[in-house]
């Protein structure tokens, strides 16, 4: 039998000592370890760090929040002062060593006052100030410093009508011809330069208070009101003889009442001495960035602008290939017209 057999009970006891030290021998030297892994245990009194790099600075950043970084002109004796070189804003440009005073020297640009230009806090130190647009509303300061408007509101501006320019006219020619009177009614033919034709029916003349024509192109446009017996002087004779005429009002909304007198049998050759047109002018409104931008109205229509306000405050009174002539009610109230050359813009009074 072995040594261990015979001392199983010693050998057992001896092994379980021996851990046992071993493992209090491995608690200590944790234990001296947690110093450095963790620092020292807090003591009262003791500054806690956070470990988050600038968290104190947070109270100092809310509280900058707060204050108002808006920048503010320095006046100086009522004049702006440069904040960064302490010299004067403004010199003449012919001479930089002579300063500019604002408030004390004649106007820069007359007749807008010096002034004018530090309220709006507008540059005037440009060639071009005057015809400069800040607000991008069409109108240059010096439109808008004669209106008594904003330069710097795009929703302030003067009247529209100053940039409402004509670009041409568009003309429709047409004649409406009598045939020969039976009793006291008529036939009758429509022509215009379009090539369009309409006729009453063959073998229907139209007695008087009846619309014409039936069917499209210008459906009930006109309407036969009777006919009028004159003695006039033939040119071509030198005798005074009887001519018959018909009398024909227009329906169309911007003509409506409109008498138009044709002799009955109308020839040919005398038809473009009873034309008429029906006239419209293309528009365009060089502001508020519809410049370019063309619309259309028709002889004796009022219209708005911009074109599509719901408030029609101007009438086109007359349309020719050179100018338009409108209506208009000023701000005193005064119904007033104007003249729009093509290609320009009308002439207002200041």
């Amino acid at each position: 039998m072995s040594w261990i057999s015979k001392n199983y009970e010693k050998t057992a006891l001896g092994g379980a000592v021996a851990l046992a030290c071993g493992l209090a021998l491995l608690g200590w030297t944790k234990f001296s370890g947690v110093h450095e892994d963790f620092g020292p245990s807090p003591k009262p009194g003791d500054k806690h760090d956070t470990g988050v790099a600038g968290a104190e600075l947070i109270p100092r950043a809310q509280q900058s929040l707060k204050l108002d970084h808006s920048w503010v002109q320095a006046i100086e004796d009522e004049r702006p002062v440069d904040l960064f070189t302490g010299i004067a804003l403004f010199v003449h440009k012919n001479n930089p060593d002579v300063p500019v005073d604002p408030i004390k020297d004649s106007p820069i640009h007359p007749p807008i006052p010096n002034k004018w230009w530090l309220d709006n806090r507008i540059d005037p130190g440009f060639g071009d100030s005057p015809a400069c647009d800040p607000d991008a509303d069409g109108f240059t300061n010096l439109e808008e410093f004669n209106a008594k408007t904003d330069p710097n509101n795009a929703n302030s501006y003067p009247s529209l009508l100053a940039k409402l320019m004509f670009v041409k006219e568009e003309k429709l020619t047409w004649v409406v011809r009598p045939g020969f009177a039976e009793g006291n009614n008529f036939p009758f033919v429509y022509e215009d330069s379009k090539r369009r034709v309409n006729r009453t029916p063959a073998g229907a003349a139209l007695a008087p208070d009846t619309l014409f024509f039936p069917n499209e192109p210008i459906k009930n446009r006109f309407k036969y009101l009777g006919k009028e017996v004159r003695r006039e002087m033939n040119k071509n004779t030198n005798s005074e003889e009887q001519v018959t005429y018909a009398r024909i009002e227009d329906q169309r909304a911007n003509k409506k009442g409109v008498i138009y007198m044709i002799p009955e049998a109308l020839s040919e050759n005398r038809k473009n001495d009873f034309a008429q047109f029906d006239r419209t002018a293309v528009l365009s409104l060089e502001a508020l960035g519809k410049s370019g931008a063309e619309f259309k109205v028709e002889e004796n229509t009022a219209f708005a602008l911009p074109p599509d306000a719901p408030k029609k405050d101007y009438l086109l009174k007359k349309v020719s290939a050179g100018s338009v002539t409108l209506e208009y009610t000023d701000s005193q109230g005064s119904r007033k017209t104007v003249e729009v050359p093509k290609g320009g813009l009308p002439q207002l009074d200041k």
